[in-house]
């Protein structure tokens, strides 16, 4: 059991994931950046997905960088721990895609 969430692009390709164990309450800091709590089933996934716009992701950085205090460009370097620096990575992965194809899947397992 465990939380993994992936980021698919128009082709239901990977391109973006996070992966977090059952009881790291990190994990719902990626939901509630995505504002997606329906899909947290506690110790995993609810094993469903949505697509996500533009706009959803670029809230969603903007709420990272309020949250975690950071720059306007935030960087890995920022990051003070694994968790932060996957959750960057996952929608900033998300936000590229998403400008390029208008939205992105998020699978939550």
């Amino acid at each position: 059991m465990g939380h993994d969430i992936y980021g698919l692009n128009k082709a239901r390709e990977e391109i973006a994931y996070a992966r977090f164990s059952m009881w790291n309450r990190n994990a719902i800091l990626l939901y509630g950046l995505l504002e997606a709590y329906q899909f947290y089933a506690g110790v995993s996934g609810s094993g469903r997905s949505s697509v996500f716009s533009i706009q959803q992701f670029e809230k969603a950085l903007n709420d990272y960088k309020k949250l975690f205090k950071t720059g306007d460009s935030p960087s890995e370097s920022d990051c003070t721990s694994l968790d932060q620096k996957q959750i960057l990575n996952f929608i900033q992965n998300c936000l590229a895609t998403a400008q390029k194809e208008k939205s992105v899947e998020v699978y939550f397992g």
